[in-house]
């Protein structure tokens, strides 16, 4: 039964169940694919974000111990053993993962930091667990439920928001140049080659993204709703390759359902007596505030820099833009000794991996990091060298354009919050 402050368990059960083997499988995922020493341990230079510079990899050995701890966690986290434990320990490694390296950077490692964190507060271990061992409570408190409503939530809604655009609306980029590279996909192939098609998903995933969240929550609309989430992970993670996020979001959104949703597949679930639930403190509510004051000010910031948000990426990270832009850069790199105006090139393969090159081609702050760190390699050898960058990016269809003017010494400029003012402000038409 219901009450004000408590719903029924089953239904964080089974979020705290299905993050936890998700998490396991991509961990696994990630090692089976030899991504653990690809990304991690064999490149020399990693991007780190500002704030973060001290955070490094661990030897070799190290990080795939830190890989096989996300394994153990996530197991534990979904058998609920050992749970506040488990969730802490899994949000810290994952996180430290995620840090690493701007160039791993997705929105759903950045969304599974998010939930773990909140998890961590959350007494999902007290139901269907073996920390229970039976004599778990069978209730939960309210504000769990509607918590991980709302950060899945927020997701849809500015994922939706960042598409009101006129490149995604009008000209459906960069889904035109993405369907076109994929009319070889079997049966999905033809749709994309039909006239008219990337408009049509254009607009279909600006309206689902901003409504969805809203029609899962009422009964009526839930089934279509639910239909239209799998249907929709299903399509762009296997015409897009997507890797875990469609299986998040599917497996995750029927938290938006009745709390009880899990007994209607399970009859057998215990329906005890259930214990009391702790009502969240004054400062727990405080603290609730400020997190999604926080959830709603990141992926609004942007507006506090001038410049288009896709173009000079001021803001675009924790924002929720999901799959909106097609880049593609052209960056030669030159060294200039500051003392007697010798000039060199700079070969970025020496440092880093494929990967890494493709998106510092693009991105003004990693180029910024990168011009620092040859920098400080040639200062290592006595010399005090400026770096300038001839970097020429396309985005969504357009003509290449200079991201930056080469005559700038990206070593000299302050890598801080400050808007960017060496990056041009306007891609070509």
């Amino acid at each position: 039964m219901e009450t004000d402050r408590e719903v029924d368990a089953a239904s964080l059960a089974a979020f705290r169940a299905l993050f936890g083997l998700l998490m396991a499988g991509a961990a696994v995922g990630f090692w089976a694919k030899g991504w653990i020493a690809a990304l991690y341990v064999e490149p020399a230079f990693h991007f780190t974000y500002w704030g973060f510079d001290w955070i490094r990899p661990l030897p070799g050995w190290g990080m795939y111990a830190v890989f096989a701890g996300l394994i153990v966690t996530a197991l534990a986290v979904a058998l609920g053993l050992l749970y506040r434990w488990a969730i802490a320990l899994f949000f810290v490694l994952f996180t430290y993962v995620e840090l690493l390296d701007q160039a791993t950077y997705l929105n759903h490692y950045y969304l599974v930091s998010l939930l773990a964190l909140l998890m961590c507060f959350m007494p999902l271990g007290r139901s269907f667990s073996v920390d229970a061992r039976g004599r778990g409570a069978l209730r939960a408190p309210r504000w769990c439920l509607w918590t991980l409503r709302a950060q899945l939530g927020l997701v849809y809604l500015f994922a939706g928001i960042a598409k009101l655009n006129a490149d995604w609306l009008i000209e459906a980029e960069p889904l035109s140049t993405w369907l076109a590279a994929r009319s070889d996909l079997p049966g999905l192939g033809a749709l994309a080659s039909i006239d008219g098609f990337a408009h049509l998903m254009s607009w279909g995933g600006a309206i689902f993204d901003l409504t969805v969240p809203f029609a899962l929550l009422h009964r009526r609309t839930r089934p279509f709703a639910y239909a239209g989430v799998v249907g929709f992970h299903l399509v762009t993670g296997v015409m897009f390759q997507l890797g875990m996020f469609p299986w998040i979001m599917a497996l995750l959104t029927p938290i938006f359902f009745s709390p009880s949703w899990p007994r209607r597949l399970w009859a057998s679930l215990p329906r005890g007596v259930p214990r009391p639930s702790r009502p969240l403190p004054r400062w727990g509510a405080w603290a609730l505030a400020g997190w999604f004051a926080i959830q709603l000010a990141l992926p609004l910031r942007h507006h506090a820099y001038p410049g288009q948000l896709l173009w000079t990426e001021e803001g675009l990270r924790w924002s929720w833009h999901v799959m909106i832009v097609e880049k593609s850069g052209r960056l030669e790199l030159t060294a200039r000794d500051r003392a007697t105006d010798e000039r060199w090139p700079i070969d970025p393969s020496e440092d880093l991996t494929f990967a890494q090159r493709r998106m510092m081609a693009t991105s003004p702050d990693m180029l910024l990091r990168y011009a620092a760190h040859v920098r400080e390699r040639w200062a290592a050898r006595g010399r005090d060298v400026a770096v300038h960058a001839d970097a020429w990016v396309a985005m969504n269809g357009r003509r290449s354009a200079p991201l930056v003017d080469p005559e700038i010494d990206l070593a000299a400029q302050s890598d801080d919050l400050a808007p960017r003012a060496w990056v041009t402000r306007r891609p070509a038409p």
